[in-house]
């Protein structure tokens, strides 16, 4: 048991590299090129590129422009939002998973709950003193949505990657803080 312990997260970790590697030989295929692994090189770089060139103004003018266009299809407009709004979560200039919370588990009533706040006024649904909290389920890369009341909700001093890693691996991660 030991050994499968050392080498399941190893094996595990090789083959979904592997496994995304294995996905970019189709911008190879497409491009036609000879080099395995250039398509995924390619892509990487084509990636940073248009983070780079996506922070100037004059790309920006064009990002706001496409999000007007796009604001005028029903259907695609849900889909590039919620996903343009999931990456912000993320990555974004508007990061929204950055302030970790504790708060009472839904369904357990002497339980907490480890959740992020994702918007700290409601006012706008007549909830002038509840915040948004989102709270991610372990092994999984969803979760749910609460609202509670501001005085229910406890900030934690961990980072957000140390709460986000500890929930998503199920409480058993260790905080790497002052290591």
């Amino acid at each position: 048991m030991r050994g499968l312990a050392f080498v399941a997260p190893i094996a595990i970790t090789v083959y979904v590299c592997y496994r995304i590697f294995d996905a970019f030989t189709i911008v190879d295929q497409f491009l036609r090129l000879s080099v395995p692994g250039l398509g995924f090189a390619l892509t990487v770089v084509v990636i940073t590129l248009v983070g780079f060139l996506g922070s100037t103004l004059l790309a920006r003018g064009l990002i706001t422009a496409l999000d007007s266009l796009i604001d005028r299809l029903p259907f695609v407009r849900l889909l590039y939002s919620s996903t343009k709004d999931l990456l912000n979560a993320f990555v974004g200039e508007k990061r929204r998973f950055d302030t970790p919370v504790l708060v009472p588990a839904p369904d357990a009533p002497n339980a907490k709950a480890v959740g992020f706040v994702t918007q700290e006024s409601l006012t706008r649904f007549g909830l002038t003193d509840h915040v948004a909290v989102y709270l991610p389920f372990s092994y999984s890369l969803s979760g749910r949505l609460y609202i509670y009341p501001a005085s229910e909700v406890v900030r934690l001093t961990a980072t957000s990657a140390e709460a986000m890693a500890f929930v998503v691996s199920g409480g058993v991660t260790e905080s790497t803080r002052g290591a």
